[in-house]
């Protein structure tokens, strides 16, 4: 339980940082719109690697940026060069951090664009699990999207929409395409059904709040998933 409850208190830093700070929510989603394009790119595995950590990095300085605006204004009523110096620092630690992407990203993503799409050295992994990655985290980021625009919830538990619900039909839908057979089809989405239900049992989200994430895991899959598919036929 107190590791659940780790976890949560680090997803709430992440759901404050979004809703409050509108640079993380640009970077989040240019985060997103990264993945997405190392994706159709087919960019090789290495490349791939190399993206995840600028983007974890980026990701992790401007937490520690919006920690440590959180922790000057706490302390200090009024203005002082001191706390100006600390924010400034922090602001420049992902400035520094964000440059840094750009350039890595210019590097990785150049061949890739110049051959039109074609594979840069070899495809990530097989359709499927590089479909699953990409779905995963474009319904996580959107399902904190949304539970910051509303402004309520914490990421694993409450909000305007049941992240459980998203990823455990986001993770049906691609399931069902994948094998592309009932019995596999309908077990996915009755454990999804279960995982939504528990979340209105339990009494962390409404019925509408659990169907809205269903609706966003399941349209948000079949999206991305007919995407690929039309763009690995071309």
């Amino acid at each position: 339980m107190k590791l659940f409850q780790s976890f949560n208190h680090a997803f709430q830093g992440i759901m404050y940082a979004a809703r409050t700070q509108q640079n993380m929510r640009i970077h989040l989603l240019i985060s997103l719109l990264v993945i997405l394009a190392s994706f159709f790119l087919r960019l090789d595995r290495s490349y791939v690697i190399a993206l995840v950590i600028i983007i974890a990095v980026v990701l992790s300085l401007e937490l520690v940026n919006t920690a440590v605006e959180a922790v000057v204004d706490l302390l200090t009523a009024t203005h002082h060069p001191l706390a100006k110096t600390a924010k400034d620092a922090a602001a420049g630690a992902v400035l520094v951090a964000s440059l840094a992407a750009i350039v890595i990203g210019y590097l990785i993503f150049y061949q890739g664009i110049i051959n039109g799409g074609q594979r840069v050295f070899a495809a990530v992994t097989s359709v499927p699990s590089n479909v699953a990655f990409v779905v995963l985290f474009s319904v996580a980021i959107a399902t904190i999207f949304a539970k910051a625009w509303v402004g309520r919830g914490s990421a694993l538990q409450g909000g305007a929409v049941s992240g459980h619900a998203a990823l455990a039909f986001a993770a049906a839908t691609l399931l069902a395409f994948i094998y592309e057979r009932p019995l596999p089809a309908l077990l996915a989405y009755f454990v999804a059904f279960l995982v939504a239900e528990s979340r209105v049992e339990g009494k962390i989200h409404s019925t509408a709040e659990v169907i809205a994430g269903s609706v966003l895991g399941t349209v948000g899959a079949l999206a991305i998933y007919l995407l690929a598919r039309s763009h690995l036929m071309l």
